[in-house]
């Protein structure tokens, strides 16, 4: 924030300094127009004057018309200076002496004194050496150049508090919300990964941040639950199975046994081998989700194409399944359907629900529904199944967690958990509304690849 502030002065001070040359500049380049322009017409009346004093009686009528029609400057006077050859003034008309070592005395001079301008010119008639001079009040200079000194000032200092207004007011503008959002930053801990930033209260690219860092969050909470949750998770859901296999092998080899009794005991090891090994695998794969964090390896998938890939896993999986499909409600754009997202957890995470929903339905169907809104794809898949009792909806995401009305039917617990993580990983989101005896309904909710 210091280094912001720095910048901001330095911009401050450049621009400052750029309207003071460019002030600065505009007033030098009309004083040095406003000179050279007077002593032009100052040298003209000095050669009027001269042809008035030293030709006046050859004088043309053209010229005569010149010495009268020309308009004499504010103040003018004409003089005449007869000098020697050692510079010596011989005689003068209207010449102040005081003057005459400002003078040129072999050629042309431009010079100032006070108020007035001073041009002169050397002459030489006869053997004889003139200077010959006019000189005149520069009203311009004097008048409208102040004028237009004072206006530049007053310009130049509104100009200045101008950008320090406006610098100071564009600083609490944009500072403003960056220092909101440090605030809301700040309150987000390991304590609390649930937390969001509020990203409608954020425009533009700070928009655009919130949810970056949002997203980020998502992929932290859910690797964060995940890591938090896979050595309490692995230790309890493996050891039992690894007891009984101990178990029973100790029991097996506690006296002889017979041949058929050995074959029972091996096969309910392998049983209970196998069934570790399921396990095993759920949990790793459920934890491998929660580590999925690379953007990287989403690209744009059409969600309709993923619906009827899980529904060909879910019927390889076990043919007595059903699954009706009401593609009804498709927009028209299939641009529509495109998400951002991994094609291979999409699919694991909507067979997982579909398979659900068969399994727990008395008829093994599965009703699936697939549409899209304004910025976002829905898909809901329904069952008619056993429901989830209420009070237990609360522990449906917890890993291993099964309700209990489910007894009698396969299952681990983690299908529900690893479809609500895949979903999360792609900004989607995941809601369960469930009524014993009458079914579940899962929705599911994901952003467009493309804004609508």
């Amino acid at each position: 924030m210091h280094n912001y502030n720095r910048k901001l002065i330095y911009l401050i001070a450049i621009l400052i300094i750029y309207v003071s040359c460019f002030v600065g500049f505009i007033f030098y380049s009309v004083t040095n127009f406003a000179f050279t322009d007077f002593y032009k017409r100052l040298d003209l009346r000095r050669n009027i004057a001269a042809e008035k004093f030293l030709n006046s009686k050859s004088a043309s009528q053209a010229d005569q018309w010149s010495l009268d029609f020309i308009e004499n400057l504010n103040n003018q006077h004409e003089f005449l200076v007869e000098f020697d050859g050692k510079d010596s003034i011989l005689r003068s008309q209207g010449f102040h002496h005081e003057l005459w070592d400002k003078i040129s005395k072999r050629g042309t001079s431009n010079f100032k004194s006070g108020k007035q301008f001073y041009s002169t010119k050397y002459f030489s008639q006869n053997g004889r050496h003139y200077i010959v001079g006019a000189s005149a009040e520069n009203y311009f200079y004097t008048h409208h150049l102040a004028y237009l000194r004072n206006l530049l000032i007053i310009s130049l200092i509104l100009g200045i508090l101008f950008i320090f207004v406006v610098s100071v007011f564009m600083k609490r503008s944009f500072l403003k919300p960056i220092l909101t959002m440090m605030k809301e930053v700040q309150a987000i801990g390991s304590e609390n990964l649930y937390k969001r930033l509020d990203e409608d209260k954020y425009k533009g690219e700070l928009h655009g941040l919130a949810q970056t860092f949002n997203r980020m969050l998502t992929r932290l909470e859910t690797s964060f639950e995940t890591q938090k949750n896979f050595i309490s998770n692995a230790s309890h859901e493996l050891n039992t199975p690894l007891t009984s296999i101990i178990g029973q092998a100790d029991l097996a080899l506690s006296k002889e046994r017979s041949n058929e009794e050995y074959q029972r005991t091996l096969s309910k090891i392998i049983e209970s081998a196998e069934h570790l090994e399921k396990k095993t695998k759920a949990l790793l794969l459920l934890a491998r989700t929660g580590f999925v964090n690379n953007a990287t390896t989403f690209n744009p998938v059409r969600i309709d194409q993923i619906v009827m890939d899980a529904e060909l896993t879910v019927k390889a999986i076990n043919d007595k399944f059903k699954i009706i499909t009401d593609f009804s409600l498709l927009p028209d754009d299939s641009m529509r359907l495109k998400v951002n997202g991994n094609e291979i957890l999409l699919q694991l995470a909507l067979s997982n629900i579909i398979s659900n929903a068969c399994k727990y339905s008395s008829d093994r169907t599965a009703y699936i529904a697939l549409g899209a809104l304004d910025n976002k794809v829905f898909i809901l898949i329904k069952d008619k199944g056993i429901g989830i009792p209420s009070r237990e909806l609360d522990h449906i995401y917890d890993p291993y967690f099964r309700a209990s009305n489910t007894s009698g039917i396969d299952g681990y617990g983690i299908g529900l958990p690893l479809a609500r993580n895949i979903i999360k990983l792609h900004g989607g989101s995941l809601k369960v509304n469930s009524i014993v005896g009458e079914g579940t309904t899962v929705e599911v909710e994901l952003p467009t690849y493309l804004r609508f």
